[in-house]
């Protein structure tokens, strides 16, 4: 799991992921704002926002390697307010699939990670873990 505080608000993040996935292109597959959620039912939480991301040509690919990884598709990002501070977690795609052990897997994670590196590239603070 990658794990990095940001010095915007979750609504900032989200906007900006949600900007740099129009652009790169990848899909949004669904946005779930867990804060606005509860609001309508008259509880307060904490920022809390998912954004779940992919496309269907690597559905495809996906599919193809292990129909059982299709579980693991689309892959998240998390957002969300602790301690008063933005935070954003993302699970690799080498990690989600890793339990597979598929070759064929290996490779489209390696693009698929590489294509979130760029997304979260959109988050000025954020840098790959050496």
């Amino acid at each position: 799991m990658i794990r990095f505080a940001v010095n915007l608000s979750v609504d900032e993040a989200a906007e900006k992921l949600l900007a740099a996935v129009a652009a790169y292109p990848m899909g949004l597959v669904a946005h779930a704002n867990g804060q606005a959620n509860c609001a309508k039912k008259g509880i307060a939480v904490p920022a809390d926002q998912v954004l779940e991301i992919f496309r269907p040509d690597y559905a495809v690919k996906v599919w193809a390697a292990d129909k059982t990884a299709g579980i693991d598709i689309p892959l998240r990002i998390h957002l969300y307010q602790a301690a008063g501070t933005s935070w954003v977690a993302y699970r690799p795609a080498a990690n989600v699939f890793k339990p597979y052990a598929n070759a064929e897997l290996d490779a489209i994670a390696a693009e698929l990670d590489a294509i979130f590196t760029q997304l979260l590239a959109s988050l000025d603070t954020w840098r790959l873990p050496s």
